[in-house]
């Protein structure tokens, strides 16, 4: 009987962790610095953390804005304001390696693992606008403008292509490859510490920025109003302008209202950030923070 019941009880054990496997997304919005959307066929759905994300999904950033994305096999994707990224043919096959395809359509972006996650396989190609780098598990920054794409290696090793051109390896820490729009790219060269520092700045999400994150347990509540309907129009607004809101009925006096909230922001601080970002925009006159 106890060689039955542990074979039951490790079938259990084996069904339970390929079903939490299963239920992992190929991609999910960890925090965001709002505005920001997704973008599916004709809908703009506004991004909020946890978000489960697809194949053809195309994120896109507002001004002040800023997005982190966790993938699959654990790295993780930031996306800097005014920035448009489309996800693709995002899968894991039956050999445990985690494929996707990213395209940074416009804007600065980053793609890092992390030293517990770099020995997962994956393979990733990032196009940033006309040129595409293969990863195999590396930190690197990249950022497509109006005249010029840019490619900076910061750790590990990736091989850049650009249209018909010969592909180039780059495995040293800190060098670039510059591409300006119309012309050949540049031959790769170093880049300096501080350099990287300010180009870093332009993705990573700052302290006291007033962005949501996944497990955030403070509120913004934009305004309670008396109908429903004016619930509806300052959510629709809202979420129009690239904010998550969400109405939420509650009884206060013996009266039903509706607030109208943001919510998963981790900290006062930053619950008070986001509320001073919107007042007096978007028709919120006084948000309040709570918890």
């Amino acid at each position: 009987m106890k060689t039955i019941s542990f074979g039951i009880a490790g079938a259990a054990l084996l069904l339970a962790a390929q079903l939490a496997v299963a239920a992992t997304p190929n991609a999910a919005v960890e925090a965001v610095q709002m505005p920001a959307w997704v973008q599916r066929g004709n809908a703009n759905i506004p991004l909020t953390p946890g978000m489960q994300l697809n194949d053809r999904d195309q994120l896109r950033t507002g001004a002040n804005a800023k997005l982190l994305l966790k993938m699959r096999e654990g790295s993780l994707v930031r996306l800097g304001e005014n920035g448009t990224l489309l996800l693709d043919q995002m899968a894991e096959g039956g050999d445990r390696v985690f494929a996707a395809a990213l395209n940074v359509l416009q804007g600065a972006f980053r793609f890092t693992t992390d030293l517990v996650q770099v020995r997962r396989r994956r393979n990733i190609n990032i196009t940033i606008a006309t040129a595409t780098a293969g990863i195999r598990g590396t930190d690197l920054w990249g950022k497509a403008t109006e005249d010029r794409d840019i490619i900076l290696l910061i750790e590990g090793k990736i091989e850049v292509q650009r249209g018909q051109a010969q592909p180039v390896l780059m495995d040293q820490p800190l060098s670039l490859y510059l591409a300006p729009r119309g012309a050949p790219a540049l031959p790769v060269a170093p880049v300096d510490p501080k350099q990287l520092e300010i180009w870093s700045a332009e993705t990573q999400i700052a302290p006291g920025a007033g962005a949501a994150q996944r497990g955030g347990k403070w509120k913004v509540i934009a305004a309670s109003v008396d109908t429903q309907a004016d619930a509806l129009k300052l959510y629709d607004a809202l979420r129009a302008a690239g904010y998550a809101a969400e109405i939420r009925p509650a009884m206060r006096a013996e009266k039903l209202i509706y607030d109208v909230r943001l919510a998963h922001l981790p900290s006062r601080a930053e619950a008070d950030a986001l509320a001073a970002s919107i007042r007096g925009k978007l028709g919120v006159a006084e948000p309040r923070v709570s918890r």
